[in-house]
């Protein structure tokens, strides 16, 4: 079984994409500067709204989640698992983490990147409230 969903969000001047363990997309339009872990604003979707099948496939024990993001010519893919413990019922945001800690807003656990560890041309670009990027979820099981 495949699963899949796509996430549109725009840029940010504030976007600083410094967070260590994490990182974010979130449907506000607004941050500061001490949403470190944001990479992406006016999200077109948040947890609770990923499609049905996504959700159930994350909600897998040590389900692999593939995470493509991309903006212009510029994309990096991130690896992370799901488990059972995910409730995806946040309203707002998303984030992807390093650690094993779910919330109602933790999209995926045991990720190998956080904000820190995306590559900075992306990010620079990111920046730019002008900019449109994508994050394609494909779970496979």
């Amino acid at each position: 079984m495949k699963a899949t969903d796509t996430i549109i969000f725009r840029g940010h001047p504030l976007i600083s994409a410094c967070h260590k363990s994490t990182l974010m997309f979130t449907k506000e339009e607004q941050i500061t500067s001490n949403g470190d872990c944001i990479i992406g604003v006016k999200a077109n979707k948040a947890c609770s709204e990923l499609n049905s099948k996504l959700k159930q496939s994350i909600r897998i024990n040590d389900s692999k989640i593939e995470m493509m993001i991309s903006a212009g010519n510029y994309a990096t893919e991130i690896m992370a698992k799901g488990s059972d413990k995910l409730d995806l019922n946040d309203k707002n945001e998303m984030v992807i983490r390093k650690s094993e800690y779910s919330s109602p807003r933790t999209l995926a656990i045991c990720a190998n990147k956080a904000a820190i560890d995306i590559n900075r041309e992306l990010i620079e670009l990111l920046k730019d409230p002008n900019t449109i990027g994508i994050a394609r979820i494909t779970v496979k099981e």
